[in-house]
């Protein structure tokens, strides 16, 4: 298998930061240059990524079909780390278009050469169904199958990931939390506090980002209110997460782009049962009084419409969760 060019590896670390539910921009000076360099909005925070990376090329060895590896080309010994972010060792695999996580711990320092890291590629093929697969090699560490929908959780969890994931009863437990499956509370239970708080990263990380994947679906990737697309647009809770009434459910999103998504956050604008975008009058005096009402007339020119809305109309936003959103967050004529 060939490598893959430097633009394209980068390319796809984009797009599955994007599958994931993040928005990346690429910071180093060449998309050549070992690590590649990320700014990431995740979650609303932003991340310094650091990614080393080479194309998944198969061993070489007869006696092991089924070994693929990344050489380390190109990179000092000891491999810079991010002090300021996060940084990881990863594989990439063209033609599945899936990536190998490895335990940086374990080789951020080597002999000089081009050393290279091996992977069974069934641990790909399980990723495929299961978002995340680990698997043990013979020298104790564990590599790790990335889907690339799963890809930043990965980042932000590589560390314990590598330290846990293979231990029989915790791999199951990721593998089910990586795909939404329901977890039996006994199984949780008997898990210690450190691996507790895996599994309830990744399960939250992968409930973010197929919320956000079905709601990106249903508006067309298309903002509501604006209807610009420009993969600009954020997947947003019209009744919010802290609610104990909020749901993941996809008749509970919106999609919006960055500004609309902060106004309605910030209760500056709100849906009504109509599925039309208003303005708060109050909050928008509060702005007038205290002079930050420049751009009010322009941002208002997208208001007082029907929004775009999911063609199917299982889809669409549920009335009660507009009504419960707009009691919560304290909208003039719904308290």
């Amino acid at each position: 298998m060939p490598a893959v060019s430097p633009n394209e590896i980068v390319l796809e670390l984009i797009e599955a930061i994007h599958q994931s539910g993040g928005v990346a921009a690429y910071i180093s000076e060449s998309v050549r240059t070992h690590p590649r360099k990320f700014n990431v909005n995740y979650m609303g925070n932003n991340y310094s990524l650091w990614v080393y990376i080479w194309t998944l090329t198969h061993g070489g060895r007869v006696s092991l079909p089924d070994e693929f590896r990344i050489q380390m080309t190109s990179v000092p010994s000891p491999l810079p780390m991010n002090t300021k972010g996060l940084t990881v060792l990863m594989g990439y695999h063209p033609d599945l278009k899936m990536f190998a996580g490895f335990d940086l711990e374990k080789h951020c320092s080597f002999t000089v050469g081009s050393p290279s890291v091996q992977i069974n590629i069934s641990a790909l093929y399980d990723a495929l169904q299961n978002g995340l697969s680990f698997v043990t090699k013979d020298n104790d560490e564990i590599a790790i199958g990335v889907r690339p929908d799963q890809f930043f959780v990965y980042c932000l969890n590589a560390a314990t990931l590598h330290l846990y994931g293979a231990e029989n009863n915790l791999k199951v437990i990721l593998s089910k939390a990586a795909e939404l499956q329901e977890i039996p509370q006994e199984d949780i239970n008997n898990l210690a506090a450190d691996r507790k708080q895996i599994v309830e990263n990744i399960s939250r990380y992968s409930r973010d980002a197929n919320f956000r994947k079905l709601v990106m679906a249903a508006y067309d990737n298309r903002c509501a209110v604006t209807r610009m697309q420009l993969r600009l647009v954020d997947a947003a809770h019209i009744l919010p997460v802290p609610s104990e009434e909020s749901s993941d459910h996809i008749t509970n999103g919106i999609s919006l782009s960055p500004t609309f998504h902060r106004a309605y956050d910030n209760c500056l604008i709100y849906l009504d049962e109509k599925f039309i975008m208003k303005l708060n009058q109050k909050k928008a005096g509060e702005l007038k009084s205290m002079n930050l009402d420049g751009g009010l007339k322009q941002f208002c020119s997208f208001l007082d419409k029907k929004i775009h809305l999911p063609v199917d109309v299982n889809q669409r936003p549920r009335i009660e969760y507009i009504k419960r959103a707009n009691k919560y967050r304290r909208i003039p004529g719904y308290i």
